[in-house]
């Protein structure tokens, strides 16, 4: 809770001790209600004497005392014998009153006799005619803090310390960018005094790099530019030919990315490197002297089946070596004198020269790939070695065409593989959703076929048992699309901050009667478990699913244990996960059964795989199960070791809310609601859905618009017809979907009412938490009844 937030509840608490103070009788309720509601600050109210009168549950979990222990007690009781002593509570009390505030940062004493540094105020109270009748006194416990700040200052002077002392150089600075994006300057902001040493600059801080060198070259702006604006360090060694210098630097970006500040160690190293160059211009000199006089007369140039290049830093071939004829068709006196870059597959062109300029640097061995044009008018790939030395690039190449091809089959070949395994799946998938759907679609139609058969008879006495047959089927299908929307991560979900704990405690008697007695149920909830954001319904459905598969997994009976935990994925362990690196909680599931083999377990949740005898399961729990936790943002995994039994573990992200509350699903009212003649419009594309939900409406009481796309419908909104509620399919025809329709008339009407009904994926739409004020959502199919009840509470609602 922050100052803001705090100060309005004590605002509240004055005003309800104000009707406390007159006799207005809910005021004594009231006030313990707000005392009872902070929980994260000790809220505490005393009279003129200084004797506590009220004591909430924030200041119980503070000082550790009960209210019927406080209540009154002394307020001096919290605070340390040495303030007692000095008349400190006394003196606090004279300062509230006279300032009309008394603000207080001192240690006090909790109920066990520890200390901690608090920090707080206290107020007066004034009843309806101003007078003050008694005080309110609250602080919270910042002991953490105090200590991390003496921490932060040893740490300012440690680093203060080696700032001074160290012989490298050190600055950091700001970086500057034009009107394109381009680094174009920086500003030093602090340096150290080695700074100068290695540099030659003095008193550079509060001055720009151009300033102190005009000359300075580019490549250092855009190297620190780079860092500033991507945050990935850079270590290099380069040359300040302005400062006559070259450096070994380690840059790296700190602080606010948006401030753009880069922190620069680096050493002179001008001596090394002018000794490196020095050898390596010697040796490279010998090396070509050596080349020069015996060319003609080298066996490997003559014999050797790679290809051999001398050609200057500009392209133009100096001599090529025979195999250049084998290889590519070219022979010595159609090369010499033309330019290297001519042959070259003009996508390769780039890669080529910057090649070549890396080579002309002075580096090390060079190592690129490129194509080359054959004298037959094709492309040949070359894998080249090359070093630079006075401007003439050295360099040596090998046909590695064929390992290109090869690469490339492969390459398809996994693909196709890929491909393959991916319509198994779908055919494994859409098998087993048309078996299941068949046996359900067999249900229904042979119930309504022997219900028509009936009623032709004459036989009505049997109809509801057909009718109860068809509903039942229809049911099972319904519960079948769901677990399918969920495997494929697009069922409509309506998440809500959720306390899991209590989710989990809420269900332990459902879990006991599922299980059965044969089974122990353990319960292991961390209290300090965070709270998180996901559809509770579909989690204890989840939940409920894991369970029963353990129940199942131990049919001589086991231990089944529920555990829930915070856990904390880094970059490593969340890549492993697939889940973006941060704080989530886990939900696990235990059994003490037969367990699975690896690769049992590595199929778990592929669609309609089960280890259950034939019709004991359909195979789409845990796939279900997998669907909604990566739909919500999370991951689930499976440990299980044959003869070990089994571990199911779901991982939900950590939502930050103050208060995570379970919200159950909302029971259908026994009563079918009437309406009183108000109007409902109702927008969908399929006309027996139209026809369902307007005679419905119209059984009820209601009136009922209809229209069969989003244009129809927004054509009435934009009348002069009073309509109370729109009913809207999301997904219309003919370019404008529920949600855009129901925006576009928020402009004229911006209190009308809505309630999408979805059967698909319209989550983008709808879902997430993203409905407006007056924006509801119910997935299709439902029961009319609660149809009936949704749009009764929608319409009676504010």
């Amino acid at each position: 809770m922050d100052e803001a937030q705090l100060r309005s509840r004590l605002a509240a608490l004055e005003a309800e001790n104000a009707r406390l103070r007159a006799g207005t009788a809910p005021g004594r309720a009231e006030i313990c209600a707000l005392l009872e509601a902070v929980k994260d600050h000790a809220i505490v109210v005393i009279d003129l004497d200084g004797i506590v009168v009220e004591w909430g549950e924030g200041a119980r979990a503070v000082f550790g005392w009960t209210r019927d222990a406080m209540l009154g007690e002394s307020l001096a009781r919290v605070f340390t014998p040495e303030d007692q002593a000095a008349g400190r509570p006394r003196d606090e009390i004279a300062e509230a009153l006279r300032e009309g505030r008394a603000p207080d940062e001192r240690w006090h004493v909790r109920a066990d006799g520890s200390r901690f540094w608090a920090c707080g105020e206290m107020r007066p109270l004034r009843d309806q005619t101003g007078r003050v009748v008694g005080l309110v006194k609250s602080l919270s416990d910042r002991t953490e803090a105090r200590h991390t700040s003496q921490e932060l200052r040893a740490s300012e002077s440690r680093y203060q310390t080696l700032f001074e002392a160290i012989d490298a150089g050190f600055c950091v600075v700001e970086m500057k960018f034009d009107e394109t994006g381009k680094a174009s300057d920086y500003l030093f902001l602090e340096t150290n005094p080695a700074f100068e040493i290695q540099t030659g600059l003095r008193n550079a801080a509060g001055h720009w790099m151009r300033e102190l060198a005009p000359e300075h070259e580019e490549h250092w702006f855009r190297t620190y530019g780079d860092v500033a604006l991507t945050g990935k360090p850079a270590r290099f060694e380069n040359v300040a030919e302005a400062l006559g210098r070259w450096y070994d630097v380690h840059a790296l970006r700190i602080g606010d990315p948006a401030k753009r500040h880069v922190a620069i160690l680096f050493n002179d190293i001008s001596n090394r490197r002018r000794a490196e160059l020095a050898l390596q211009r010697l040796t490279e000199s010998l090396q070509q002297e050596v080349e020069t006089r015996t060319r003609d007369r080298n066996q490997l140039w003559e014999l050797s089946t790679d290809i051999m290049l001398r050609c200057r830093l500009d392209g133009r071939i100096l001599a090529v070596n025979p195999a250049w004829a084998d290889t590519l068709g070219w022979t010595e006196s159609q090369l010499i004198g033309a330019n290297i870059l001519d042959l070259i597959h003009p996508d390769d062109i780039k890669a080529t020269r910057d090649a070549m300029t890396y080579c002309k640097r002075g580096e090390a061995l060079s190592r690129f790939e490129n194509r080359y044009r054959t004298r037959g008018g094709g492309y040949r790939w070359i894998d080249w070695s090359a070093r630079a030395a006075d401007e003439v690039l050295n360099a040596v190449g090998r046909d590695i065409s064929e390992d290109k091809e090869r690469i490339a089959a492969l390459e398809r070949a996994e693909a196709q593989l890929r491909q393959s395994q991916k319509m198994e799946a779908v055919g494994q998938l859409t098998g087993g959703l048309a078996h299941d759907f068949n046996n359900l679609l067999t249900s229904i139609t042979g119930s309504l076929d022997l219900l028509q058969a009936r009623l032709d008879q004459g036989r009505q006495d049997e109809a509801s048992r057909y009718i109860g047959t068809a509903q039942s089927a229809a049911s099972r299908a319904a519960a079948l699309t769901h677990r399918l929307l969920a495997f494929s991560r697009r069922q409509t979900l309506d998440p809500k901050p959720t306390d899991v704990n209590r989710l989990v405690a809420g269900m332990e008697d459902i879990v006991r009667r599922t299980v059965g007695p044969a089974i122990e149920l353990t319960v292991s909830a961390d209290p300090g478990l965070w709270p998180t954001l996901v559809d509770p319904n579909q989690l204890e459905n989840a939940l409920l699913n894991l369970c029963i598969n353990a129940r199942d997994a131990m049919p001589g009976g086991g231990r089944l244990t529920v555990e829930t935990a915070n856990r904390w994925l880094d970059a490593k362990a969340a890549g492993t996960f697939d889940v973006a690196p941060g704080q989530y909680i886990a939900l696990s599931v235990s059994d003490t059964g037969a367990g699975m083999t690896a690769d049992v377990a590595a199929k778990a949740f592929d669609p309609f795989f089960t280890t259950k005898p034939l019709g004991m399961g359909t195979g789409l729990g845990l796939s279900m199960i997998y669907g909604f936790a990566r739909q919500t943002g999370g991951q689930v995994r499976i440990y299980s070791e044959p003869g070990q039994g089994t571990t199911v573990s779901l991982y939900l992200p950590r939502h930050r809310y103050d208060e995570a509350i379970v919200h159950g699903v909302a029971a259908v009212a026994p009563v079918t609601p009437a309406g009183q003649g108000e109007t409902v419009l109702v927008v969908d594309d399929e006309p027996a859905i139209r026809m369902v939900i307007t005679e419905t409406l119209q059984d009820l009481g209601y009136h009922a618009l209809e229209a069969t796309d989003g244009a129809g419908g927004l054509s009435i909104l934009n009348s002069d017809a009073h309509i109370d509620l729109l009913v809207t399919d999301v997904g219309l025809p003919g370019g404008m979907n529920g949600r855009q329709m129901a925006d576009a008339a928020r402009v004229r009407r911006p209190t009308l009412k809505v309630l999408f009904i979805t059967g698909y994926a319209e989550n983008a739409v709808v879902g997430n938490g993203n409905l407006d004020p007056g924006m509801h959502v119910m997935s299709k199919p439902f029961a009319i009844d609660s149809l009936a009840v949704r749009i009764k509470q929608l319409i009676d609602s504010p």
